[in-house]
C-alpha cells in the first residue's frame, strides 16, 4: 500500500489505466500477533488485507519466541495489531528490532479490565504476589491486570472498533468498507453473545469448573461460570503435589462437577485430577488460540464451542435461575477498573 503513490508518479500516462488494478493487487500487509486476532481483523479487512498472525492456530502465545522471520515480517507491515496487557511479553522487544514504525493496534484499548488478584486464593500462583513480584525478564509475566478480555464478547466489540481504527489509519481509502464491515461482524458478536447467554442460563449458578489454566476470568464475570485453575497465568507452571492436594479439596468443596482439557495446555495435570476425584474430563475448551480446523478455527465458533461444551457437561434442563443475574452490564463500575486506564500498558504503542 505504501508504495502506489510513488509508484504512480514513475508511470508514463499511457501506463495509467492499468493502475487501479495494480493497485487492487496489493493488500495491507497486517501482522497481528495470535490467531484470535488474525480472526478478527480478517472479518474487518476481508479482501483489502493480507494477514500474517505471528503465532499460528493451538500454538502458545505465553511462550513464543520471535524469530528474525517475524521481524522481518514486522518490517514489511503496514499494520501492527497485538493484545496488550502483556499478554504477548515478547512483542515490544520484537516491534524495536524490526524498526517498524507504522499504526500500531492496542486491541484492547478501552477495555473495562479486570485485576488478575480477584481469584488468587483459589489456587497458587507460583510466580504471582498480587501481579507484582513477577516483572523480572519472564516473557510470559503477565502484569496487574488479566489480558484474555476476548473471553466476553462485549469486550470483543471493543478489539473490533480498534482493528477497524487502525485499518483506517493504515488505508484510509477503503474507509467506508472498514466501517461497513466491522458494523456487520460486531452485530455478529452481540448475537453469539444472546446466543451463549441462552445456552449458559442452564446451568447452576453454584457449579464450578476446571480448566488448565487461567484464561477465562472475563468469561466468568460476563457469563457467570465460576473457573478454578491448577496452575495460574502462565501455561508454563507446573502445580506442585501440595497445589494438587489442595486442589482435589477445593473440588470437593466447591461443587466442582466437571474438568476440561485446554488446546494449549498440557493434558497431564487435568487427567491426574479426574483420575484422583473421579470426575469426568467433560470437552477440550479453547482460550488462547484457535484451533487448526472445525468450528473451534474462527473467533466466535471458538467461542460457541466453549458456551456449547459447559452446557452439555452441566446444564439441567428447565433450570434458568443463573441466567437473571449475569446481564449486569459487566460490572462496569464495580472496580474493576480503578481509574488507571492511563499509562499501564502504553509503553507498547510507541
Amino acid at each position: 500500500m505504501r508504495h502506489a503513490s510513488s509508484a504512480a508518479l514513475m508511470l508514463g500516462a499511457s501506463a495509467m489505466l492499468a493502475l487501479p488494478a495494480a493497485i487492487a493487487a496489493e493488500r495491507v500487509q497486517v501482522v497481528t500477533s495470535f490467531s484470535i486476532l488474525a480472526d478478527m481483523a480478517q472479518n474487518v479487512g476481508g479482501e483489502h488485507v493480507e494477514i500474517t498472525s505471528l503465532v499460528g492456530p493451538d500454538s502458545d502465545t505465553h511462550v513464543f519466541s520471535p524469530s528474525p522471520r517475524d521481524a522481518r515480517s514486522l518490517a514489511d507491515a503496514d499494520l501492527v495489531v497485538f493484545n496488550g496487557l502483556l499478554f504477548e511479553g515478547w512483542m515490544e522487544r520484537l516491534i524495536d528490532s524490526s524498526d517498524y514504525s507504522g499504526p500500531l493496534v492496542t486491541a484492547t484499548d478501552g477495555i473495562e479490565r479486570l485485576d488478575y488478584h480477584g481469584h488468587d486464593h483459589e489456587h497458587a500462583h507460583g510466580h504471582d504476589d498480587h501481579g507484582h513480584a513477577h516483572d523480572h525478564d519472564h516473557d510470559h509475566a503477565h502484569g496487574d491486570y488479566d489480558p484474555h478480555a476476548w473471553q466476553d464478547l462485549a469486550m470483543g466489540k471493543v478489539y473490533v472498533g480498534n482493528i477497524r481504527d487502525g485499518l483506517i489509519e493504515a488505508d484510509p481509502d477503503n474507509e467506508a468498507t472498514y466501517r461497513e464491515n466491522a458494523a456487520r461482524y460486531i452485530n455478529e458478536l452481540e448475537a453469539t453473545d444472546a446466543e451463549i447467554r441462552e445456552l449458559l442460563g442452564e446451568i447452576p449458578a453454584s457449579t464450578s469448573v476446571i480448566t488448565g489454566h487461567d484464561s477465562f476470568g472475563y468469561f466468568s464475570h460476563a457469563y457467570g461460570i465460576r473457573f478454578l485453575s491448577p496452575v495460574g497465568l502462565s501455561t508454563e507452571a507446573e502445580p506442585s503435589a501440595a497445589d494438587m492436594a489442595r486442589l482435589t479439596d477445593v473440588i470437593r468443596e466447591q461443587n466442582v462437577r466437571a474438568l476440561f482439557h485446554e488446546n494449549m495446555t498440557s493434558p497431564a495435570v487435568i487427567n491426574q485430577l479426574a483420575e484422583e476425584t473421579g470426575l469426568p474430563i467433560a470437552g477440550t475448551l479453547y482460550a488462547d488460540a484457535l484451533s487448526s480446523e472445525g468450528e473451534a478455527s474462527t473467533y466466535l465458533g471458538m467461542m460457541r464451542h466453549n458456551a456449547q461444551v459447559l452446557h452439555d457437561a452441566l446444564a439441567e434442563p428447565g433450570h434458568d435461575d443463573h441466567g437473571h443475574g449475569h446481564d449486569h452490564d459487566h460490572g462496569h463500575g464495580h472496580g474493576h477498573g480503578h481509574g488507571h486506564d492511563h499509562g499501564h500498558d502504553h509503553g507498547h504503542t510507541h
